[in-house]
Order: C-alpha cells, then sequence, then structure tokens
C-alpha cells in the first residue's frame, strides 16, 4: 500500500507544479497544495480500483492533459517551458498510439513457430479426446449442494489440468457478490472432474481460499498481486493449478511489451497461496513441476494472431493479405483448446484457415506448450485441403440438425495417417451425447460413437469403406494370422456389414464387407487366413481375408 501512496504522491506533486501557473504568486501556494491533494487522491483511486501497473509510461495520456492545461494558464518563459513538455509527452503520445503500425515485424519474431508438415500418428491404446468443458460444467454445477453455505457462491472458471497423472477439470469456488464476501470472508475449496471419463461425478475438495477473483479490496487476487508487483505487465486472467497434494495456487503470466506499451511477450509467472496470500515470481523456465498452464490462454491467442496476421508486416495484413492466416476462434480458452500429448504434457491448440470470406479451408494448426510458450506450426499435407474447425462444427450440426445438437472442443488428430477432426457432441442441455470423428480431407467420412475409442473404432472402418487408407499407429505393424472362427457378430452400416470375428488363437479381428466383400458368409467353424494391422487394440482391423473353401 505504501508504495501506490508515495506513487500517487509524486504524480499529485509534479502535476500540480505544472497546473498551476507561478505568475499569481498570492494564490500560487494554496492552489499548489489544493492540486497536490485532488491529484493525489485521485490518481491512488485510479491505480487502485484499476489494478493499473506503476510504470511511467502509463502517465502518458495523463501528461498529455496536464501539461496542455499548464501551458493554457501560463504566460511568459514558464508558458514557453511548459509548452515544451506538452509538446514533448504529445511526441511520446503519439508515438505509443501509432507503435502497432510499425511493431509489427518484431510482434511475428517474438511469436514465430517451428514449423512441421504433420503431428505424429495416434497411438490407439491411448485416450484421444476429453471430457468437453460445458459438459464438465454443467456436471459441477449439478453437484454444487456439497458446497457448505451454498447461497453464498457460485462456480467459478474451469481449467483442465493434470493432477497425480489424472486429467482433471478444476473450478474453484467464488463468492456471488460483495455482501456474500463480507460475511463469509473467504471461499471453501474447488471442484474437481474426470476429463477422461464423461460417466465420473465432480468432487468438491475442501480448501480455505482468502484472496480470489471475486474478493474485494485487498483481499482481491488480482490487486493483491498488484500491490506485491506494482510495475509487472500481466496479461490473461488468474488460473487456479492444483499441486499433487491438492493444494490450490492462483497464477497469472506476466512479461514485457514487444514495443511502446504495444504488444506483449510472456516471460514468466506469479504464484499465489490463496489462503495466506504469500506470493513468488518465477520465469518460465523455472516454473514448479505441478503448473501446467503458465502461460496463459490469453497470451497464446495473441501469439498465433501476430504469427497469422503479420507475416509480411501490418499494412499486408490490412490490404493484400498475401500469406495471411486467421487463427479460429472455436477454442475453449480464449480462442484456444488445452490438449495434453501421449507424455502429460500440456499444449494450446489452434487451427488457422483463410481470411478470404466464405472459406473453410484451413492453412494449417498450432501446438503450444503452455509451460514453455514454445510453439509448432503444422502445415498439414500440402497435397490435401483440409477442413477447418469451423467446417468440422457445421457437419456435426448438419448431421443432428433434427436433434439440434451441436459440437465442441474441436481437435485435430492423425488417426490411421489421416487428418481427422475429433469433437466432443453436446445436446441443447449442454450434456455430452457422442464423439463425432471426421476427415479433415474428405469430409464425407465421418464416425462417432458414445466414447471416444469407440468412434475411433467406427472411424477406421468407415475409412475403409470411404477408400481411404488405413496406415495404423505409430506402434503398429502388418501381420498374417489363421485360425478357426469360434464366434461373429455382424452389424448392419449403410450400405455394408461391419463383421468382427474371435479366432481360437483368443484374438479379435474386425473387418468391412466393403473392402472384403465375402466376409458376410464368414461363420463359426471357418478356417480362415487374414493380413490385420497389429494396433494392440482389442479389435485388430483386418486388411484381408480368406476363408478355406470359399476361393
Amino acid at each position: 500500500m505504501g508504495n501506490i501512496l508515495l506513487f500517487a504522491l509524486l504524480v499529485g506533486l509534479v502535476s500540480a507544479l505544472i497546473l498551476v501557473p507561478f505568475s499569481k504568486k498570492r494564490k500560487s501556494l494554496m492552489l499548489l497544495i489544493a492540486a497536490v491533494v485532488l491529484i493525489t487522491i485521485g490518481t491512488f483511486a485510479c491505480y487502485y480500483l484499476f489494478n493499473l501497473d506503476r510504470n511511467l509510461s502509463s502517465l502518458c495520456p495523463y501528461a498529455i492533459l496536464v501539461t496542455l492545461v499548464g501551458t493554457a494558464f501560463a504566460v511568459g518563459k514558464e508558458r514557453i517551458v511548459k509548452g515544451s513538455l506538452f509538446l514533448l509527452a504529445l511526441v511520446v503520445g503519439v508515438y505509443f498510439m501509432i507503435a502497432f503500425l510499425f511493431n509489427a515485424e518484431e510482434k511475428y519474431q517474438s511469436a514465430k513457430m517451428t514449423e512441421k508438415t504433420e503431428i505424429s500418428t495416434f497411438d490407439e491404446k491411448e485416450t484421444p479426446a476429453s471430457v468437453p468443458p460445458q459438459f464438465a460444467r454443467n456436471k459441477m454445477k449439478k453437484a454444487f449442494g456439497q458446497v457448505p453455505k451454498t447461497s453464498y457462491y457460485e462456480l467459478g472458471n474451469l481449467q483442465i489440468q493434470k493432477v497425480n497423472g489424472e486429467y482433471v477439470y478444476i473450478a474453484p469456488v467464488e463468492f456471488s457478490g460483495f455482501f456474500k464476501w463480507w460475511s463469509g470472508g473467504s471461499t471453501p475449496g474447488y471442484f474437481t472432474v474426470s476429463a477422461t471419463d464423461s460417466t465420473a461425478n465432480p468432487k468438491f475438495k475442501k480448501s480455505e481460499m482468502v484472496y480470489t477473483p471475486s474478493s474485494f479490496f485487498n483481499k482481491n487476487l488480482e490487486r493483491h498481486i498488484r500491490m506485491q508487483y506494482p510495475e509487472a505487465i500481466f496479461y490473461g486472467d488468474t488460473q487456479l493449478e492444483i499441486d499433487d497434494e491438492g493444494k490450490p495456487y492462483y497464477i497469472r503470466t506476466f512479461g514485457e511489451f514487444v514495443s511502446a506499451r504495444n504488444g506483449f511477450e510472456g516471460t514468466g509467472i506469479v504464484v499465489v497461496d490463496p489462503e495466506s496470500g504469500k506470493t513468488k515470481a518465477y520465469a518460465l523456465a523455472d516454473v514448479p513441476e505441478f503448473i501446467d498452464g503458465a502461460v496463459s490462454p490469453e497470451a497464446v491467442s495473441l501469439q498465433n494472431s501476430y504469427y497469422g496476421n503479420y507475416i509480411h508486416g501490418f499494412w499486408n495484413s490490412v490490404f493484400s493479405k498475401t500469406d495471411v492466416k486467421l487463427p479460429s476462434d472455436e477454442g475453449t480458452e480464449a480462442q484456444v483448446s488445452p490438449i495434453f500429448d501421449a507424455n502429460g504434457d500440456m499444449y494450446y491448440f489452434t487451427d488457422f484457415t483463410s481470411p478470404k470470406e466464405g472459406v473453410d479451408s484451413m492453412l494449417g494448426y498450432a501446438l503450444t506448450n503452455s509451460r514453455t510458450g514454445e510453439a509448432t506450426f503444422y502445415t498439414g499435407d500440402l497435397e490435401e485441403s483440409y477442413m477447418d474447425s469451423e467446417g468440422a462444427l457445421q457437419i456435426i450440426e448438419k448431421k443432428f440438425i433434427e436433434k439440434k445438437w451441436y459440437g465442441e472442443m474441436p481437435i485435430i488428430y492423425n488417426f490411421y495417417g489421416e487428418a481427422s477432426w475429433l469433437s466432443g457432441v453436446l445436446d441443447s442441455n449442454g450434456f455430452l451425447q457422442n464423439y463425432f470423428i471426421v476427415s479433415a480431407a474428405n469430409p464425407e467420412i465421418s464416425a462417432f460413437g458414445a466414447s471416444p475409442n469407440e468412434a475411433l473404432r467406427k472411424y477406421k472402418t468407415a475409412l475403409q469403406h470411404g477408400g481411404g487408407t488405413v496406415d495404423g499407429s505409430s506402434k503398429s505393424e502388418e501381420k498374417q494370422g489363421s485360425g478357426i472362427v469360434l464366434r461373429v457378430y455382424k452389424e448392419k452400416t449403410g450400405d455394408y456389414t461391419i463383421v468382427s470375428i474371435l479366432l481360437d488363437n483368443k484374438k479379435n479381428y474386425i473387418i468391412s464387407s466393403e473392402t472384403n466383400p465375402l466376409a458376410i458368409y464368414v461363420k463359426e467353424g471357418d478356417q480362415v487366413d487374414l493380413r490385420y494391422m497389429d494396433t494392440g487394440e482389442t479389435f485388430l482391423p483386418v486388411k484381408e481375408l480368406k476363408i478355406q473353401g470359399l476361393e
């Protein structure tokens, strides 16, 4: 508090010296004192209420106004001096205002990404998608009765995190208003729910939090952080992170302007214990292991914008738009979607589309490491034309138009060598109904299922139906097999039949009648020879089937 008072007092004193004309000596002292008091109070109120950084550059608009008024009231040499200050403040202010016209190249360089062609093929042993956040939030709301003094609180912002090796959504309990904060003083804890199991129920974890985003005065989290770091440049909202013992911490990303109070590049985070208020700053390279989202999604979204728009400078982004690619706005957090790779590292996913109206062709997609901010841009197969995330959501909407279901959180994966969109499908009440997969290059190839793995199994068959190639995962290889059929299950899908076979080697196989028309004749007791992909799944995809006696 002392820092902001001293800052406000200095601003008040300097402003008063500029505003009050010294030509009126009898009144100047009283005017000076009054000006110091009023401006000090106003500056304190402004910086306290809005949590502004207390750098001198933040005073530029105010300096222009003060020097202009001071010049108008002054006479003689005093007017010349104050007029010079006004011109200086005006030049600096104009530079700040038009900096975005000249620093586009700096912004692009700060956001420049490593470029690759395609992400690695998905491993079928993993779960390819998480529960959509809106569905998780709805489940938490229905479980809100677990919170003591429920009427005092409401559900805070949702984010995904890895805790003890499991992927979970986390949402803090927040105050529902000023008087509830005044009466309650602290919030009781937070909710968690599985981000991979749609049947899991939310759990309320008790953990008292005094410094929260919904608290007021000095207990307000953003104000508390600002008081500890008065000159830091923050970008993005505060986020809750849980360590492996279940202890909650709030974090916020800080960094620096690209130039002239314009642009942003993240360099570290502030970590706050919401119970005690203890704070500590870390550079991105030194972030504690339990923190997944060190770089705020807002900062990542901003960097994506720099990378997509400013490849040839600012004016190109406005007029000719050569090589410009626009990041989509279909993400779940600040236009990006957090996902985890096979190693458990979190990334922010964004796809890029053409600036041309009415075009839903994807120009590539980016994955940004949420701890380091390092990003990779994937161009995709340049010989193919990929559909963007908006196009994928439109297909889902048309597929379930009568039920009025819609997609959420579309993510692109490399399924069996095919770039594919996977999205959760929600009903009008926000409840998860199924998972939908559609080929990015061949939108007519799609499948859906009650779980991601079921949808993936059906999608594999759909690829075979559509004449696509099923290359398998990065760990699968083609093998030969034979045996006697113990069980057969046949399922009609459109114009074709899906045949599931159990052989006497206790392995299960799946094949489509489109690629192997004679598969519909297989029956128990048949001796068969087959060529299949050893994907490690329960049902192994068959590429060729021969029934002895039918050749």
